[in-house]
């Protein structure tokens, strides 16, 4: 991997989308000599779409249909995980996964996923009865009587993932442009034109994994009459107690419109449940309700019934990329040198690093050069968070940055020297949330309450920011409207 050319000279690839598809895909390109750069519209990668808010499944295979790409990636992309989230530092919980029936009629239905598993090659799977289901899950609900057990599911924190895949891809040389919003694509001689924020670049390829926005880019390149609409899920996330804890993610049987209400431990121990599933048509709506909430909330009931809403931490809404009238994901060269990967909803997250490989197999056949870079460093070299630390751990950390023994998030036990380090990482955090997903700052009970001010402060001592200008998640979202007095010698 080379410098990015300077303006006006020629990339070899250049991704539309830093969400967790965009950054597998540029981190696989840095296995080779390419100029790779990524556009995105948001201001962190994996905070622009649907990457951001999902439950995080790790999903083993059984309920695509086979014979279809998502079944094969779904596999396949299962298959990476270990290897990658152990290269990537990434923490992945392996306890497998249930889908749990509550009548006859669903029972069957778990018949039918786990021929259909095993015709798509997913090992591990077994029908579990009630006795055996209650010993795992003593909390489930008492009108469950059988699930089908997953061994090869598990969980990951999404945008962790996401964070690492694109740190690992400019440790290798892959160039980030935040808050570039792709607003033209023009076909040159030899590539293509991309025309994003302040920068006019130009490349030979360019991949399309805009997520809910890839059919807005496919159209500028006239590569694809698709249709994509906005999925809404909300979630709800607590709090992890005895009373009502799980100790795999529980599904419902699925139905047409998603794998329906699940209930799951987050590798950062909280409890998750959701999502919803909602058609709506504005892509930026991802608001929560009252009735979407409710909904989350007896779906939920169904499969733990003591799940206890005092112990409520966030609720929030995430939204899927579905094409309308396409069941599969769409990977595929939509016209010369140009690259779709639309439509990537659930099981997207688990295929993502072989929908990657795939994308790379498509550049070959037209033409991408692929010389080894023999520079390429796999492996992220993780620093633990200081709560993830033992107490020895602890004193040399603070014994050699007196940083580590200052508490900025007393929800979570982060610490500065944390937020520090976070900050200066390769695509280091430059926002709030940036903040909040790489240390779990803000997180907790108070939702930043506490340490908002002191991350804000940290921000613009470490980047030199005026306070006016940090914001949550990218412009418009500004944290500060104003200064109640005149700026002197001793402000920020």
């Amino acid at each position: 991997m080379t410098d990015l050319p300077a303006r006006g000279q020629m990339l070899d690839v250049v991704i539309v989308g830093a969400g967790v598809v965009g950054c597998a895909t540029a981190r696989e390109l840095s296995r080779y000599r390419l100029n790779v750069a990524v556009c995105e519209r948001a201001a962190e990668a994996s905070q622009g779409g649907p990457t951001k808010a999902n439950t995080g499944i790790v999903h083993a295979g059984y309920d695509p249909i086979p014979g279809t790409l998502m079944a094969r990636l779904n596999v396949r992309g299962n298959a990476m995980y270990d290897q990658l989230t152990e290269d990537l530092g990434v923490h992945m919980e392996h306890h497998g996964t249930l889908v749990v029936a509550f009548s006859p009629s669903e029972r069957g239905h778990l018949e039918e996923l786990l021929a259909r598993g095993r015709a798509n090659g997913v090992p591990g799977l077994r029908i579990l009865e009630r006795s055996e289901l209650m010993e795992l899950e003593p909390n489930l609900s008492p009108e469950a009587n059988s699930a089908l057990f997953a061994a090869t599911g598990g969980t990951v924190e999404p945008y962790e993932l996401t964070l690492a895949l694109a740190e690992n891809a400019a440790l290798n040389g892959v160039e980030f442009l935040f808050e570039h919003l792709v607003r033209s694509l023009e076909a040159i001689p030899g590539g293509w034109r991309v025309n994003a924020g302040e920068r006019v670049l130009e490349t030979r390829f360019v991949v399309n994994a805009a997520g809910l926005f890839a059919d807005d880019v496919s159209r500028m390149a006239g590569a694809g009459d698709f249709h994509i609409h906005p999925r809404l899920g909300q979630y709800l996330l607590l709090e992890d107690r005895a009373d009502y804890d799980v100790q795999h993610p529980v599904f419902q049987v699925p139905t047409p419109m998603g794998k329906g209400i699940v209930v799951s431990r987050t590798p950062d121990g909280n409890i998750i449940a959701g999502p919803t599933a909602d058609d709506v048509q504005d892509k930026d709506d991802l608001a929560t309700t009252a009735d979407g909430l409710a909904r989350v909330l007896a779906g939920a009931r169904k499969s733990i019934p003591c799940l206890d809403t005092r112990q409520l931490v966030a609720e929030f809404t995430g939204a899927r990329a579905v094409i309308v009238g396409h069941d599969d994901f769409l990977v595929e060269q939509g016209a010369p040198g140009f690259f779709n990967a639309a439509g990537i909803k659930s099981p997207g997250l688990t295929a993502a690093p072989a929908i990657a490989e795939e994308l790379i197999s498509l550049l070959k056949g037209a033409g991408l050069g692929t010389t080894s870079n023999p520079a390429f460093i796999p492996i992220n070299a993780r620093v633990p968070l200081f709560r993830e630390c033992s107490p020895e751990q602890q004193k040399r950390m603070i014994a050699e940055d007196p940083r580590y023994g200052r508490i900025v998030c007393r929800c979570e036990t982060v610490t500065e020297g944390d937020v520090v380090r976070a900050i200066h990482r390769p695509v280091g955090a430059r926002t709030v949330d940036g903040l909040k997903f790489r240390t779990r700052a803000g997180m907790g009970r108070c939702q930043g309450g506490f340490c908002g001010p002191r991350i804000l402060e940290i921000l613009c001592r470490e980047l030199g920011l005026d306070p006016l200008s940090v914001t949550k998640c990218g412009t418009g979202s500004e944290i500060l409207a104003g200064r109640l007095r005149p700026k002197g010698d001793n402000d920020a």
